[in-house]
């Protein structure tokens, strides 16, 4: 078959590997071990607080931090009475707590009760010296005072506890996906292969892929910092894309044996074949995520790090270890077997299921074009109304006792909610005093909190000063955001309007400011991201398959897929629909970043795909088959190595949202359904039924062979103990096990005796 120059890459490797086993073998052992040893050698940079400081809010927070006036951390202990005024029942409990709680080491201060406005609850606040206070003690003095006063109901919530309690929570649910995951795999892939060895390639080598590369992101780290979030999207995407280039291999290396080839040419076929493919594939895959870079943000360029760094090494292991595998192992690799799974993937023959779907796909493409379309529109439309907006108390698990906590003092106490807050700095302190003050009081009505007055604390040295602000809605509500914009752009001008000074410098800041600048910037960077990740993407599928057509066809099914994903994350977690039989949580909006991952990673895997299937396709067409015929071939061969590929991601990420955190489960979901449909819908219906109406137009002629008769019975030879084709009807590509009803007049079959060569 014809030699691309893309193509030579994964030939020379798969060929040095193939004849050098184990020293590509033992290569690939000493890059992990090395990459492990990093990670145990080289310590971590982690994201800070600053990184993440986004628009005029992140500048409030830089000029409050300058002026050392930011706010203390801080727990709150809320005591609630059954029934009755808890003022005068609480009061022995509250002196013995704040006496338990000052003894505890890393608290500063304890302040005064404060009364609820239904007089049945006290919220007691703690400061603390730091973030890095340990929550157990405070806890364990909170538990003590409740065991005395049985009476009361005594709990604990804040920064410190909430943030301990849900990290413990996130380790232990990705630890349980973890060991889920692994034998769902695992269990995919003998139900593909039949045999032990030739399932565990792919997870072996999706396995090391991802140590390799957490052992890389140590020293990493020192230049793109590292979310510890991170580690959990290397374990996806490795995975992901390992298990997925090793079946697009192995399929082919054990088609190419089946067929009599011997086990160099198998293996050097693969490498033509579907190593060219995995190239392709992994070079759109790291296109797509490198898109996250334009969001300038400290977590998604982590992300997208650690991401590209496992593709990049799962691509390379699939192209040097895998074919040293392969071919040290030889005929082993279809060992041992599993007697019944293996009889039965050997008496289907190839590609049938795929023909079976795709028989009326190919003889009436428009109508199945249309159908589809049609079914992808209907759950695309919901995408239109998506909400997003960023993580709150309603995504956190209801079942956690500090997140329990926070919710009935955010009920209890509305002003220990949201806040905002305004700094100032350049003026005269007196005159900066009195202009936050009557700030405070005039915008209290515009921030839902009427009465309300915000303390004004100035830095020692009387450069700034800063007022923190209530709100009585959560940060993402649209009316805290239409409040913190009333505020920049009519309440604090008019307020801070007659101060006198050349260097007068004020910013308004804040958990709704925050939330507020986020949310502006990633929807007004989201068009720019969705634009070059899919032009990226379209480039390479034309530079890859020469044909610009093919470039926009791949375009427009990435799309359909990532808009029947958004169309179902809108209609289950914003409005509800079919959330109780999924068994996950509606906070009524989709959190912000979701929509982003969701996009990068279904335009990665779906391109895997896409690139496998066209691959094959391009095969056919350039041997000389019509159009018409070799799409129908073509895709009937892959569908069952896509189908079962995909069903693995779609396990795994089903698994995702089945944990407890909200984020998590529209991330599994959002994931799942994507796959699910590209694999299936768009694969088996949409793509044949476009590229037979295309038919000519798709491909390039240039590079078309000359067209040889498939039909003819292949006639075989024994070379040096190895059968091999000679008759002039024979070609160079795989030979089906058995007649192919999609071709009539083709009697090729396997000779007696290839299985066993």
């Amino acid at each position: 078959m014809s030699r691309h120059p893309v193509s030579a890459v994964p030939i020379r490797a798969a060929r040095w590997s193939a004849t050098h086993p184990w020293w590509a073998i033992c290569g690939w052992l000493v890059l992990v071990a090395v990459s492990v040893a990093l990670a145990a050698t080289v310590s971590t940079r982690d994201t800070q607080e600053a990184d993440h400081r986004v628009g005029e809010s992140g500048r409030a927070d830089a000029m409050v931090e300058q002026a050392g006036l930011a706010s203390p951390p801080s727990e709150n202990v809320l005591v609630t009475a059954p029934e009755g005024d808890v003022g005068t029942a609480a009061a022995p409990a509250v002196r013995v707590l704040a006496e338990r709680l000052r003894s505890v080491e890393g608290v500063v201060a304890v302040g005064d009760p404060l009364p609820a406005a239904d007089g049945r609850s006290l919220l007691v606040p703690v400061e603390l010296v730091s973030r890095d206070v340990e929550p157990g003690p405070l806890l364990a003095a909170t538990a003590a005072v409740q065991a005395g006063h049985p009476d009361l109901t005594i709990r604990q919530a804040g920064d410190i506890t909430i943030g301990a309690a849900i990290d413990e929570r996130v380790a232990a649910d990705l630890r349980s996906a973890e060991l889920r995951s692994l034998p769902v795999t695992l269990l995919l892939m003998v139900l593909t292969f039949g045999a032990l060895v030739a399932a565990g390639l792919p997870v072996l080598l999706a396995a090391t892929s991802v140590a390799a590369t957490i052992g890389i992101m140590a020293p990493i780290s020192h230049v793109v910092p590292a979310e510890p979030t991170v580690y959990s999207m290397i374990v996806l995407i490795g995975m992901a894309v390992g298990v997925d280039y090793s079946l697009f291999y192995l399929t082919r290396e054990r088609q190419e044996r089946a067929a009599g080839r011997t086990r160099l040419d198998a293996v050097t076929i693969a490498a033509e074949t579907s190593g060219h493919a995995v190239l392709v594939s992994g070079g759109a895959v790291v296109s797509a995520l490198a898109g996250l870079f334009v969001l300038t943000d400290a977590t998604f360029d982590s992300l997208a790090t650690g991401a590209i760094i496992v593709v990049a090494v799962a691509v390379l292991g699939s192209v040097t270890v895998l074919p040293a595998l392969l071919s040290a192992l030889g005929r082993w690799v279809d060992r041992p077997r599993v007697p019944l799974l293996w009889r039965l993937a050997r008496r289907v023959p190839t590609g049938s299921v795929g023909r079976t779907v795709l028989g009326p796909v190919v003889r009436h493409p428009v109508a199945a074009l249309v159908v589809s379309m049609a079914a992808v529109a209907a759950l695309a439309v919901p995408a239109v109304t998506m909400r997003t907006q960023q993580p709150s108390l309603e995504t956190l698990p209801p079942d956690l006792a500090p997140v329990r906590t926070a919710h009935d003092i955010a009920r209890a106490f509305p002003s220990e909610g949201s806040t905002t807050r305004v700094v100032l700095a350049g003026a005269r302190p007196d005159e900066a005093s009195a202009a936050l003050r009557g700030l405070a009081a005039d915008a209290a009505p515009v921030l839902g909190v009427p009465g309300g007055n915000g303390t004004v604390r100035t830095s020692e040295d009387g450069s700034a000063a800063v007022v923190e602000l209530p709100i009585a809605w959560d940060g993402g509500d649209d009316r805290a955001q239409d409040a913190v914009r009333e505020l920049r752009t009519e309440l604090v001008p008019a307020a801070l309007a007659g101060l006198e000074g050349e260097d007068v410098t004020w910013a308004v800041g804040g958990d709704a400011a925050e939330d507020l600048d986020y949310s502006d910037r990633q929807g007004g960077r989201m068009p720019l991201l969705l634009g070059i990740v899919l032009a990226l993407t379209m480039l390479m599928m034309m530079a890859a398959f020469r044909s610009a057509v093919l470039g926009v066809v791949s375009t427009v099914l990435n799309l359909a897929s990532v808009g029947v994903a958004f169309g179902v994350l809108s209609l289950v977690f914003q409005h509800g629909l079919g959330q109780d039989l999924l068994g996950v949580r509606s906070p009524g909006f989709v959190v912000v970043w979701i929509p982003v991952l969701v996009l990068v990673v279904l335009v990665g895997l779906s391109m895997d795909y896409h690139v496998f299937v066209l691959s094959r396709v391009r095969e056919l067409v350039e041997a000389g088959q019509p159009v018409r015929a070799a799409v129908h071939r073509g895709i009937a061969d892959t569908a069952g190595v896509i189908t079962s590929a995909a069903a693995v991601m779609v396990s795994v990420f089903a698994l995702f949202a089945t944990l407890s955190m909200t984020e998590m489960q529209m991330l599994g979901v959002g994931l799942a359904v994507g796959v699910l449909v590209d694999a299936t819908v768009i694969r088996l219906v949409m793509l044949p039924a476009l590229l037979v109406l295309l038919g000519e137009r798709a491909w390039p002629t240039r590079r078309r062979r000359r067209p040889v008769a498939v039909e003819a019975p292949t006639q075989w030879r024994s070379d040096a103990g190895t059968l091999v084709p000679v008759a002039a009807g024979a070609t160079d590509g795989p030979l089906p096990d058995r007649a192919d009803p999609a071709y009539p007049g083709t009697t090729r079959r396997r000779p007696r005796g290839a299985e066993r060569t």
